[in-house]
């Protein structure tokens, strides 16, 4: 008798790109578990389902690279199956299949109920946030829509989500039940769009009314904002962030550019003038906010006086937080028809620029935290540090709190009372404080 009949599948889950393709993972790993499936995250597996990135070149390419990484397994025999979902194979399926015909199957981002039965699996409708939660324990990701309207001239996200698709609050609230029932205390709230949430269902933009339903979820004390475009964003938010402790002073907004000439070809729908009031009422209505945002230089027709604009505006924004990215050439969007006529070498210089201005504002606005003390909450243990966060940080891309585990010992996914003493360009050093009652 063969062995290999035998032989129980274990899918491995492999997760590249953005936070809404870990959300993305998670649905599908709570889906096979439902199926009675054994499914892990980013370990072995003799079936292997790569969730891909499409977006930028770098992210496509390393998205091919996992997929050519992982066919050699399985024509060496080391992996029987190899799955491709996402984005990339959303926007390159035919490409892929030739290019790559090794793959038992490729599936677009929208194609969960096909990719489950190819695994032996059902679609259950009935599942309703149920996930397998792949980030520490503390804190998991709440998308809240899918898609995308907005007409960037140089995003290729509409291509790969399509268009802009609001989840009913009940079902965000039945979500977020089911996470804090299991540990979780922080809710990042996710879309390619926040400012658009609730126009498409309930025909106004209602962010500030989902806010408020989440707030009262037991066990959830933390919830962040990610990904709000500047055009049209709701203010009545910033009311609901200012009367809710739940809610963190703390707003990702991805801002692009602020040359007008810049703004206008990006078809951003606003202008540098309308983006500077803006942030002035943000930090007017709510003086306590960490803003982040993130930049793209290079973009076609970029000159040395744009990037001039933009860097003096860097200057003078003082932003909490900022991330600066080199254009991205992308078939099929409205910019690949200009001319890619920024030298790379040109661009990656402007980013560095951009990024050590940032550098030295980062570190001035930390020397001010030092002798403060900040709530924070501890994500893990790294090395001989524990770390943290406090409410303007976000995992992964902001500032950590570096807590020294040789003198101190603090529990993960527990906040903690954390006193600053010494502080760098994007990490803060500090001690608990033990509380008096």
């Amino acid at each position: 008798m063969r062995t290999k009949t035998l032989k129980k599948n274990k899918i491995n889950v492999v997760t590249l790109g953005c936070s809404k393709n870990v959300y993305d993972s998670e649905v599908l790993m709570g889906q096979l578990k439902a199926n009675n499936k054994e499914v892990v995250h980013e370990e072995e597996g003799n079936i292997v389902v790569i969730n891909t990135c499409g977006f930028i070149a770098n992210a496509k390419e390393e998205s091919v690279n996992t997929i050519l990484e992982y066919v050699q397994k399985k024509e060496a025999g080391a992996v029987d199956k190899v799955f491709v979902t996402g984005c990339l194979s959303e926007r390159y399926k035919p490409d892929l299949q030739k290019e790559i015909p090794n793959v038992d199957e490729y599936f677009g981002t929208s194609e969960l109920p096909g990719l489950l039965k190819a695994l032996g699996a059902d679609y259950k409708h009935e599942l309703i946030g149920e996930r397998l939660t792949t980030t520490p324990k503390n804190y998991a990701y709440l998308k809240i829509a899918e898609g995308c309207d907005r007409p960037c001239s140089f995003c290729a996200i509409p291509l790969m989500r399509g268009k802009h698709k609001s989840t009913p609050i009940e079902d965000l609230v039945t979500e977020a039940e089911k996470l804090a029932a299991k540990g979780v205390k922080e809710l990042i709230l996710i879309a390619q769009d926040l400012t658009y949430y609730g126009l498409d269902l309930y025909k106004k933009r209602n962010l500030a009314e989902l806010l408020e339903a989440l707030v009262k979820v037991e066990g959830i004390e933390w919830i962040r904002l990610h990904y709000a475009f500047p055009a049209g964003f709701p203010m009545d938010v910033l009311d609901v962030m200012n009367r809710e402790p739940k809610v963190c002073n703390y707003l990702d907004i991805p801002l692009q550019h602020i040359s007008d000439r810049i703004l206008k070809s990006m078809r951003r729908g606003t202008t540098e003038a309308k983006t500077t009031k803006l942030l002035k009422e943000f930090r007017a209505a709510v003086p306590e906010m960490t803003i982040r945002t993130t930049l793209i230089v290079g973009y076609p027709g970029e000159t040395e006086e744009d990037f001039e604009i933009l860097k003096n505006w860097v200057v003078a924004m003082r932003f909490e937080r900022l991330g600066c990215f080199t254009y991205s050439h992308e078939e099929n969007t409205h910019a690949f028809s200009l001319e890619d006529d920024v030298p790379e070498e040109v661009k990656q210089e402007r980013a560095n620029i951009i990024m050590e201005i940032q550098s030295q504002i980062s570190w001035e606005l930390n020397q001010k935290k030092v002798g403060e003390t900040f709530r924070c909450i501890i994500d893990r243990k790294e090395g001989n540090y524990f770390i943290g966060r406090t409410e303007f940080d976000s995992p992964d891309v902001d500032n950590e709190v570096l807590i020294d585990a040789a003198k101190h010992y603090v529990k993960q996914g527990e906040f903690v009372n954390i006193k600053i003493t010494e502080a760098a360009d994007f990490d803060l050093y500090g001690e608990p404080v033990v509380s008096s009652n």
